[in-house]
């Protein structure tokens, strides 16, 4: 995917995104995409091949290493990325459907195709998507890792191994450092998610009752429009009666 295209899709999550949803966006680009892509892949890169354990025997390094790392942080987290921005796809799909039909239907084409209807409800599903993800993704790296933070060394079991040995992971402190502030925007993220959830729910609940009111008043305006309508035709009536009776005379 090009810089372009990824600034074009920024542009349309922008725009049809409310004022909470746009601070998510920013956040997730700045600080976690640019982030995973800039710094944390340099600081994991020599995640394995400096995992050192006080033993010879072939076999134990990666198998303990295994053990204790069954995924790599910068995977889990573009994993996350990858599942918690999917939401955020599907909504442009239905724009881009909702333009092809309006493009079939030969409306004028400055329409401007408002977050309402079923576009609103699209878009509501996809927030609570992207909380389940967020929230789903802390508890999944509590289960993965056990921990939040790295030790500065593990000791593993494991066979092959002929016993009980150490092994020394590099530079916990400086990973330790990402993990907190990928946990940290993670859950500034959830935060942001809920928030705009209970803003499109009042949305939502002020929308319906706008709805009923307006097609009561609309019923009720109807009804005097007819009302008007006999008496101006009763007085006609009267009139005309009026007018034949003198011409009579």
């Amino acid at each position: 995917m090009s810089w372009g295209m990824l600034e074009d899709l920024m542009k349309d999550v922008n725009h049809y995104s409310t004022p909470a949803g746009r601070i998510w966006l920013s956040v997730l680009f700045l600080f976690r995409l640019m982030v995973l892509i800039v710094s944390a892949e340099e600081v994991w890169s020599d995640e394995q091949n400096e995992f050192e354990c006080n033993t010879e025997q072939p076999g134990c390094e990666s198998i303990c290493y295994n053990y204790f790392f069954p995924l790599s942080h910068v995977r889990f987290w573009a994993l996350q990325l990858l599942l918690v921005t999917t939401p955020t796809l599907l909504v442009l799909m239905h724009v881009a459907s909702r333009r092809m039909r309006v493009a079939r239907q030969k409306f004028p084409s400055g329409r401007e195709i408002k977050l309402e209807g079923g576009l609103l409800w699209t878009y509501t599903l996809s927030v609570i998507a992207k909380i389940l993800v967020e929230s789903g993704g802390v508890v999944l790296f509590k289960m993965t890792y056990g921990d939040f933070v790295l030790p500065h060394y593990v000791s593993c079991e494991t066979f092959p191994c002929p016993n009980s040995v150490v092994c020394f992971i590099s530079r916990p402190t400086e990973k330790n450092i990402f993990i907190l502030f990928m946990l940290t925007v993670s859950t500034i993220c959830l935060l942001l998610n809920v928030a705009e959830l209970a803003y499109l729910s009042i949305r939502i609940c002020t929308q319906g009752r706008w709805k009923v009111g307006h097609v009561g008043f609309d019923v009720a305006e109807q009804g005097s429009s007819k009302r008007r309508r006999s008496t101006d035709k009763k007085e006609e009536a009267v009139t005309s009666e009026k007018e034949f009776n003198d011409s009579s005379k």
